[in-house]
């Protein structure tokens, strides 16, 4: 006998459940009608790309991550990220295209990093960019919050942050420090301020500065208060730099258009210790958390750029985005019971035939898709209560069912699932308590 091999997913690699995959693309669905409701257009660049084009940016640790295969002559890989791609987009269509130009994109991309629970080596990343052309106005910066926002409200979230900075302001504070060699293992000291600790950041600044220069560094991370209470507080640091001025300036542009934006108080803060995108982020930061789970980690993040395209033009091309990991999010949310897959379905409706005759339950079935209900047919010879267990498995809320009488009066049975009501209806009829 021919041996079997056994079936396995591959270590690193999201499989869903119906029930599950329908929650999954309803959330995919939502943030899609999110982005179009502000003007991104919708882009899909190709999963495999030629790897000189890829790798043009890539280094370090993301290079160990790309998959990377030859195939014939051609050098290829899987993409990493979507913003990669975006650059090159932007490059080779640059005369095609209307700037700023505002896309939003949703697939998955891949990174071949060891695996860990709720980490993926195949995962969603839903992005927004605005990329200018030349120069890119700050109050681009100022709707991203607001998309975020509008994102969250409509996956059901109340209670959310996001949090903004400017990489400026880091960058500015560290020149006036005379720290500007340090600046990659300062911001990363003061990224872990919240899991380490105020006295552990201060020990481990210290290995890098003097104490007087920790201590500085430490007043400015610690600032609290409102936004204009914040922003005052730089204000008093005294700080003679430009870039820190110019940076604060962003950041004031920034707090001052999101609330025109309509986006409420309590859903953004300035956070300084915000410090995301060491090597590429040049202005504007932001982090997004949910309050009740922080543990989670950001939710949504990204930033302002100097320069989308610097690898494959001398053009000039400014831009500011963000990007949910949609396949980790989906899975922390799971795991923490915050969303659940239970009862969902796409189908509205079953027919079932309590005959050998199938052909008033295909002409029903129709009828409901001309209305716009989702509806199938059990077409298999079962007995009646694996029918319904059927329907239940399913979560259907209606069930239609064609019998000798139905079929010679030309009505349909319908059993609300929920509540175990039947009754004799015309199909019009049955229609419009479905869709009422």
């Amino acid at each position: 006998m021919e041996k079997k091999i056994q079936p396995k997913t591959l270590p690193g690699f999201m499989e869903l459940l119906p029930n599950e995959q329908i929650l999954f693309n309803k959330m995919k669905e939502t943030i899609k009608k999110s982005y179009e409701k502000y003007g991104f257009l919708p882009l899909n660049t190709p999963i495999i790309e030629d790897a000189s084009v890829l790798l043009a940016k890539a280094g370090g640790e993301t290079e160990k991550q790309i998959y990377r295969f030859n195939k014939g002559e051609n050098d290829l890989a899987l993409r990493f990220d979507l913003t990669v791609p975006l650059s090159k987009y932007v490059t080779e269509y640059y005369d095609k295209l209307s700037f700023p130009f505002k896309r939003y994109q949703i697939g998955k991309v891949y990174r071949g990093e060891k695996p860990q629970r709720g980490r993926y080596r195949e995962f969603y990343q839903c992005d927004i960019d605005t990329i200018g052309d030349g120069e890119l106005s700050i109050m681009n910066d100022a709707e991203i919050p607001a998309v975020i926002y509008n994102t969250f409200k409509e996956l059901g979230f109340d209670d959310f942050t996001i949090c903004i900075n400017n990489r400026k302001i880091l960058n500015g504070l560290f020149a006036s420090l005379g720290l500007e060699n340090k600046s990659t293992e300062i911001l990363r000291i003061i990224d872990k301020i919240e899991k380490i600790g105020k006295e552990e950041t201060k020990k481990e600044l210290l290995e890098y500065c003097e104490e007087k220069q920790a201590d500085t560094i430490m007043k400015f991370i610690l600032i609290e208060g409102n936004n204009d209470n914040k922003v005052q507080e730089l204000e008093k640091l005294g700080i003679e730099n430009p870039v820190f001025a110019e940076g604060l300036e962003e950041l004031k542009q920034v707090i001052k258009f999101i609330e025109i934006f309509g986006v409420p108080d309590e859903f953004y803060k300035i956070d300084l210790t915000i410090a995301r995108g060491l090597d590429y982020y040049t202005g504007t930061v932001y982090e997004t958390f949910l309050n009740k789970y922080k543990k989670m980690g950001s939710v949504c993040s990204g930033g302002r750029y100097d320069n989308l395209t610097e690898y494959y033009t001398e053009r000039k091309m400014p831009g500011v985005g963000i990007s949910i990991g949609l396949t980790r999010l989906f899975f922390q949310l799971m795991d923490n019971n915050i969303i659940s897959a239970e009862g969902q379905s796409i189908s509205d409706a079953l027919v079932i035939s309590m005959t050998d005759n199938y052909d008033m339950c295909v002409e029903v079935a129709a009828k409901l898709r001309e209305s716009g209900i989702n509806v199938q047919v059990n077409l298999e010879n079962q007995k009646i209560a694996k029918k319904f267990k059927y329907a239940n498995n399913l979560n259907v809320k209606y069930v239609f069912i064609i019998g000798e009488d139905e079929i010679k009066n030309n009505v349909v049975a319908l059993k609300n699932m929920e509540t175990g009501e039947q009754q004799t209806l015309k199909i019009e009829e049955a229609i419009s308590l479905i869709k009422s």
